[in-house]
């Protein structure tokens, strides 16, 4: 039981690392996120102006940013994967859990990335105030577990389609709204300074959120893999 869990983890680990080291070399998928980024926040910020926003406004267009710059890069995990004809090698060497867990953990380091990237940029920008920075983290890092969880197997479905182009976030949107309702409140709440225990039901979704989403799309990966 050990040594099939250590195989299983190395596989993970070396799948990760793959595509690590092949983002180094190209910084696709890191360049499309962090210069889409960018470019909305500087646009947001010179259109607003000094317009004052309410907290709940810049907890909205937060999380916009994030949402549309991760749809730029998040799906390149697998679509990479198709172009350079690569899949069916990986099929070869490699368990489809293996796989889905290995690419679910790169774009989970990606978009952390772009979200260190984002929010000095935002709070900066947009003069976006932080009461409660700890149920911000937590409201944050659940978030981005659970539009991982998500758009991982998404991405995998995309890859497979002829017809690529805006079709990620066409998909993305209608999974991933009530996630992006839940994270709305729970920062609007945390840039407002809500306790903890104000904050523990959009905790509580945000985390049956992605646990239900991990678990689908854990399942359902191996069949659309072999597809």
């Amino acid at each position: 039981m050990g040594t099939k869990s250590s195989t299983w983890t190395s596989r993970v680990s070396a799948l990760f690392l793959k595509d690590f080291k092949s983002e180094l070399r190209t910084r696709y998928s890191l360049n499309a996120l962090v210069m889409f980024a960018v470019i909305t926040l500087t646009v947001v910020s010179f259109s607003i102006g000094m317009f004052s926003l309410s907290s709940k406004i810049k907890s909205s267009l937060f999380w916009i940013v994030i949402f549309f710059s991760a749809m730029s890069g998040l799906a390149q995990v697998f679509i990479k994967e198709e172009e350079a004809k690569t899949s069916t090698l990986l099929k070869l060497v490699a368990s489809p859990e293996s796989i889905f867990a290995g690419k679910l953990l790169y774009n989970l380091v990606l978009l952390l990335f772009l979200e260190i990237v984002i929010v000095p940029l935002f709070v900066i920008m947009l003069g976006f105030s932080i009461l409660n920075f700890w149920l911000f983290l937590c409201v944050l890092v659940l978030g981005s577990l659970g539009l991982v969880c998500a758009t991982t197997i998404i991405a995998a479905i995309v890859a497979k389609a002829s017809v690529k182009g805006a079709l990620f976030a066409v998909l993305s949107f209608p999974i991933l709204l009530p996630l992006l309702v839940t994270v709305i409140s729970g920062t609007n709440l945390a840039s407002e300074g809500a306790s903890f225990s104000q904050g523990l039901r959009d905790l509580q979704i945000l985390f049956s959120y992605a646990v239900v989403m991990f678990v689908a799309s854990f399942l359902l990966f191996d069949f659309v893999w072999e597809e």
